[in-house]
């Protein structure tokens, strides 16, 4: 083979340097991507094939056939030149690529709640079932206090079943009932003489849910994200409700109200106001972080009230997630509805669960509209619950058979 030499071989024109453009932005290179589809899609099959001599084959003669018979086919499916179809086709693309977004989603969700509920139940100093947590359809936790004992018991005699019937319940309709309570501060390993009250308490009714967290009107905020966190580890159920001690509720309303929304995520059900934040000191419900919400005399956003509410099972798996960095807020509602208020969450304004006290909840029972639960704003609950809370049962109570009657 014969080879050039050096001074033989043609001159090699002098490189210039690569023009450099400007980078196109993102949205015109998705723009450009898309328009190539759509005029790929609008142009296949109009390929002109050059003619052959007289005689002469083409080798890719059986591929043209049958490549023609597939555009046609294609013609038939999405209509020659029909923009309409071609968009359906795109956005039923999208919608199975949402559905699939969403799948991943809630993959990661279940798993970041397994994690959340070995760490909580290792923090809690229990062992982790190798079952995992109890299935129920709603946990009810009554929020109390140590001082709280005749309110309790007001409440067990009548809508909190108490033994066996606390347990079929449970078992039978899937309804958990718990008073939630922490520790004192007079002893750090919870043995102060106030803890040991409320240990022989619930060694006769068997309807505490314990929390390592220290009791205090002040720590409200803290309590409700440990009670999430602890019972979201406990119970794997649709619905996690909070309720104070001093609320009277229908257990039969409250669990046919929760069905309603069993299918749909990311809800939260209660009475929804917009209070104004109150920034002088010394009054209930002073609110030392007044300034975030803007100027003076602005009103929080919209929030369950503090006296009774609930969340759907991926919220209450978040705040257990996140309760390290949620940030709390004088107000314990305003609280919640500060770690909600930037998810994507149905708010339900469920005006059932803020009936007044009788007669007006006895009037509405007599119209067939029995509540969800009554108490007096006046008092951010019952007042005098302890010595009223048979009076309103009977006035505004379902039944005893109510409950039984709800599918869960």
């Amino acid at each position: 083979m014969m080879t050039l030499s050096t001074s033989e071989r043609q001159p090699q024109p002098e490189k210039k340097p690569p023009r450099t453009r400007p980078p196109l932005p993102g949205k015109a290179v998705a723009a450009l991507c898309v328009a190539s589809f759509v005029v790929g899609l609008l142009l296949s099959g109009r390929v002109v094939v050059p003619l052959l001599p007289p005689g002469s084959s083409s080798p890719a003669s059986n591929y043209k056939t049958s490549f023609s018979t597939g555009c046609e086919n294609k013609r038939a499916k999405l209509g020659e030149s029909n923009p309409t179809d071609i968009m359906n086709e795109v956005s039923r693309t999208h919608h199975a690529i949402q559905s699939l977004d969403k799948a991943v989603s809630s993959l990661e969700m279940e798993l970041a709640v397994e994690r959340a509920r070995s760490s909580a139940a290792v923090g809690a100093g229990t062992a982790v079932s190798s079952l995992g947590p109890q299935k129920a359809f709603v946990v009810i936790g009554i929020n109390t206090a140590f001082s709280s004992k005749k309110r309790r018991d007001s409440l067990r005699d009548t809508w909190v079943p108490r033994g066996d019937k606390l347990r079929r319940l449970e078992k039978e309709k899937g309804i958990v009932i718990r008073f939630v309570i922490g520790r004192s501060g007079a002893a750090a390993a919870g043995d102060g003489p106030l803890d040991r009250a409320v240990d022989a308490e619930d060694a006769e009714n068997k309807d505490f849910l314990r929390l390592d967290h220290v009791e205090g009107y002040h720590e409200l905020s803290s309590k409700t994200r440990v009670y999430f966190t602890t019972a979201v580890a406990t119970w794997d159920a649709d619905f996690y409700v909070k309720v104070d001690d001093d609320v009277h509720v229908n257990l039969g309303m409250l669990t046919s109200r929760l069905a309603k929304y069993r299918t749909r995520p990311r809800v939260y059900v209660g009475c929804m106001k917009s209070g104004p934040v109150l920034s002088q000191k010394g009054v209930k419900y002073h609110e030392p972080e007044y300034w975030k919400f803007g100027d003076e005399g602005n009103k929080y956003f919209r929030h369950a009230t503090g006296q009774i509410y609930a969340v759907s099972k991926d919220l209450a798996a978040y705040i257990s997630i996140n309760q390290p960095i949620l940030h709390r807020f004088a107000n314990e509602d305003v609280s919640l509805g500060a770690w909600l208020i930037g998810l994507e969450v149905e708010h339900v304004d469920d005006r059932s669960m803020c009936c007044a006290t009788p007669p007006d909840c006895e009037w509405k029972k007599r119209a067939g509209n029995v509540c969800v639960a009554s108490f007096d704003w006046s008092c951010s609950g019952v007042c005098k619950s302890v010595d009223r809370m048979k009076h309103i049962h009977r006035a505004c109570g379902e039944g005893q058979g109510a409950v039984w009657s709800v599918a869960t």
